[in-house]
């Protein structure tokens, strides 16, 4: 099988990303000045590009698997030129429309207005939707300061993303509509997933990041309880199937393991002692293969 193209998006794709391969077991290191980072795997190979064009490259059959946003996705139309292997989950934000805290956004929308937005095409749908007289106008970015509630401001109305509202609001900004939600998303060309080893290869790569981020999810919590304990115990513990259970020396009781989420670690703690257990454990977890 030839190597596995895969483009890593430059910015918090990329660190989010690189974090996720390291703890695959896949290395990458991007040399100063260059865009092809070196691997320790000899079957892939990495090329750094930017986020809004990772899903065009892919659609038009340049690489086997990329990693985007989903709102770059669907700014590009390209939708239906690509398989989503997975969601990774990262950087979850919405793409929003705004205006004016102070503004009437029933009035703006029966007068013609301009939209700030680094989403063009997005944009545009939405305008078509809401049946606008407007115009969109093309920020490269830093397009808040873009909207006022003032009769020279550039546009009357902002499209961007946000994931906790901060920066709308310190711009005395409120969101009036959602266009989608998204996030940082696998995705994979149809021609290799059409390829049934780089399809292999693609889903081998998914069962391993679903590994690592189920790992991130849980914790082990290991402990010792006595016999008599021990079917009290048992009944009350969550664990993925069932808690691994074996005899500690000297017939003293019993040592019990459990992988748990998170969550759950604050509640059960106490809940645990309560039940008999001691010389409890949490470590954390390196991979989860469910």
């Amino acid at each position: 099988m030839d190597k596995l193209k895969i483009l890593l998006a430059k910015g918090r794709i990329y660190e989010s990303v690189y974090a996720l391969l390291n703890d695959v077991g896949i290395s990458i290191h991007l040399p100063d000045r260059t865009y092809f980072p070196l691997t320790n795997q000899k079957d892939l190979a990495f090329q750094v590009v930017k986020p809004q064009i990772a899903s065009v490259l892919l659609a038009a059959d340049k690489a086997d698997v990329g990693f985007s946003g989903k709102d770059w996705v669907y700014e590009n139309g390209v939708q239906d030129k690509l398989e989503e292997v997975m969601d990774l989950g990262f950087d979850g934000v919405k793409i929003v429309a705004a205006v004016p805290e102070t503004a009437d956004y029933d009035s703006i929308l029966k007068k013609k207005v301009t939209i700030a937005t680094e989403y063009q095409n997005l944009s545009r749908q939405w305008v078509e939707s809401k049946h606008l007289d407007g115009i969109v106008f093309r920020t490269w970015g830093t397009s808040e300061g873009f909207v006022q509630d003032a009769p020279d401001s550039i546009a009357q109305i902002l499209i961007d993303n946000t994931s906790t509202g901060s920066s709308l609001k310190a711009n005395r900004l409120k969101v009036v509509d959602m266009l989608m939600e998204s996030s940082t998303r696998m995705y994979a060309s149809k021609n290799a997933m059409a390829d049934p080893e780089k399809k292999r290869k693609i889903m081998e790569l998914k069962m391993l990041f679903e590994a690592v981020l189920d790992a991130r999810d849980r914790v082990m919590l290991e402990m010792n309880v006595a016999k008599e304990n021990l079917d009290t115990l048992v009944k009350e513990i969550p664990a993925m199937r069932s808690p691994t259970v074996s005899p500690l020396f000297g017939g003293n009781g019993y040592a019990v393991k459990i992988a748990v989420k998170k969550s759950e670690v604050p509640v059960l703690l106490p809940k645990l002692k309560s039940l008999g257990a001691s010389d409890i454990l949490e470590y954390q977890l390196r991979k989860v293969m469910l």
